[in-house]
């Protein structure tokens, strides 16, 4: 089925209305659908609306404050792999030397950590590149890419064993234009420790890449999916530099990808710069690419800076190279969704904010999140699993290094439909669903609830499923079946167009999914 949608602007908040062409039933099979768009709304009554929800920060998991090691964390990418948690990132010791000038007193690298638990991580001595007249480090790639390589592990199951993992880095391109002429390359490596350049060929050479471009095997499209930036011009008026994101496909890593990738379709206004991107499906329903771009906001120098901590350094930085450090040029993250891969919704507000002012923050990059999002194990203990990511805590600074803090949400807990005390409705359109059970995420308060009706696709209630038969749920879970009195046979309404009625009191739905 063929989906369209169609956007509005209400009370200040985006609306999207799902239209489907002749009115076909939304087929949504045995899969988990979340909240963050309206294909699975057809209407709202009383006060149900959307809300978007934002990251619980948790623990520092990392710092930066030795002298005599790198100070900065950024490009981040986190995966679990087995039973083990692996983290990759850029790396260097950046300083504003005494005549001005800022350098690398520790060059650009990739080092590497791990955790058994996502939460507890460690630096390994790995003992692989000489880095600083030692291998006694934790550095698994150096030179060509390293300002921006980014890997991945390859889950095509025709992937060969040498190329277990695979990576993309940004290099230079030969042309006359130095900073223009830029490319992507190909990395691989067996183990995800030992890395190797595949080729010299680049795989793509139609954007400005010096950001954190990633690629991974599309379990949508069974082929090798890059989101990457590209700029409309390179340099010149800084905020008119159109930072914005390109996708590209191939079904093959290190070849065949086209000449020209395909702009990403936005479709809320106002415009935004984009320095990151931070795609990939959603582990859960991986027919929804979820997003985490990193922000670029270019302000001027003013007063208002001056308030900003750390006035010291951002003066040091603002005479060596001018746009690093202004001030907040660079930092947060949105949160966007789509089910194409190309056109994408975005969130109303940022997802995670650089937050309280506090000595080396509101610095460029500052929470620009790692890709991607990880289940780990709960905060509270006994509690249900959770997502975990990790945002940079930028210091920008010769004697404060960066530091990694942790975040989590709610499982699917992007987005929710939510009823207050005084009670409200999401009633969807028609859809076909497999299954014999209706599995819900959803909270309550303790006075709250939530019932379920099924209607036939005119609107009818079913009889067996009416909202007179539907037991009142209550709690907090992410996985709860809906009930009915007598225990009526929900298969035998499979495989036709059915509305589902949600009617909510202090509540909020997450996702559901038939199984």
């Amino acid at each position: 089925m063929r989906e369209f949608f169609s956007f509005l602007m209400l009370s200040g908040t985006f609306m999207v209305a799902a239209l489907s062409e002749g009115n076909a039933p939304v087929e949504i099979g045995d899969r988990r659908e979340l909240f963050l768009d309206n294909l699975l709304v057809d209407r709202f009554e009383g006060e149900a609306h959307r809300v978007f929800h934002k990251p619980v920060p948790r623990e520092i998991v990392m710092t930066f404050d030795d002298p005599n090691e790198a100070n900065s964390w950024g490009y981040a990418t986190v995966f679990k792999d087995g039973d083990l948690y692996r983290m990759y990132y850029r790396s260097a010791r950046i300083e504003v030397r005494d005549d001005g000038s800022v350098g690398y007193l520790v060059p650009q690298h990739i080092a590497y950590a791990e955790s058994p638990d996502g939460i507890h991580w460690k630096r390994p001595i790995l003992g692989l590149i000489e880095l600083a007249g030692s291998k006694e480090n934790n550095v698994v790639w150096k030179g060509v890419g390293s300002h921006a390589w980014v890997p991945f592990k390859d889950d095509n199951p025709d992937s060969l064993p040498e190329a277990r993992y695979k990576a993309v880095g940004f290099r230079r391109g030969p042309g006359p234009f130095p900073e223009a002429d830029k490319e992507l390359v190909a990395y691989q490596s067996p183990d995800g420790l030992h890395w190797e350049l595949i080729q010299e060929e680049a795989i793509l050479d139609d954007g400005n890449f010096d950001s954190q471009n990633v690629v991974f095997w599309d379990p949508n499209t069974k082929a090798y999916r890059a989101y990457y930036r590209y700029s409309q011009r390179v340099f010149g008026d800084g905020d008119n530099l159109g930072r914005g994101i390109k996708t590209a496909t191939s079904p093959e890593f290190n070849r065949n990808w086209p000449e020209q990738g395909t702009e990403l379709i936005h479709l809320q206004r106002p415009p935004a710069q984009f320095y990151t991107n931070q795609i990939r499906p959603y582990h859960r329903a991986p027919h929804i690419y979820i997003g985490m771009p990193g922000m670029y906001e270019n302000r001027r120098w003013s007063s208002a800076m001056e308030q900003l901590p750390n006035l010291n350094e951002r003066l040091a930085y603002y005479e060596a190279i001018g746009r690093l450090s202004r001030g907040p040029i660079g930092g947060g993250t949105l949160l966007m969704w789509s089910r194409d891969g190309v056109s994408f919704e975005r969130s109303p507000s940022e997802f995670l904010r650089p937050g309280p002012e506090r000595p080396g923050s509101w610095w460029y990059g500052d929470h620009w999140a790692a890709w991607h999002l990880v289940e780990t194990e709960p905060f509270l203990e006994g509690a249900a699993r959770e997502l975990s990511l990790y945002a940079a805590e930028k210091a920008g600074s010769n004697n404060l290094g960066d530091r990694v803090r942790r975040y989590t949400l709610r499982l699917d807990g992007f987005a929710s439909i939510h009823a207050p005390i005084n009670g409200g409705e999401l009633i969807t359109p028609p859809l076909v669903f497999d299954g014999s059970a209706l599995s819900m995420n959803f909270a309550t308060s303790a006075f709250g609830s939530l019932r379920v009706e099924l209607q036939d696709a005119d609107g009818a209630p079913i009889p067996g499923f009416t909202l007179d038969d539907s037991i009142e749920l209550y709690g907090d879970t992410v996985a709860r079946e809906a009930r009915w009195e007598n225990d009526p046979d929900l298969k035998a309404v499979a495989g036709k167009p059915v509305r589902l009625r949600f009617v909510m009191r202090d509540a909020d739905l997450y996702s559901i999914r038939f199984e």
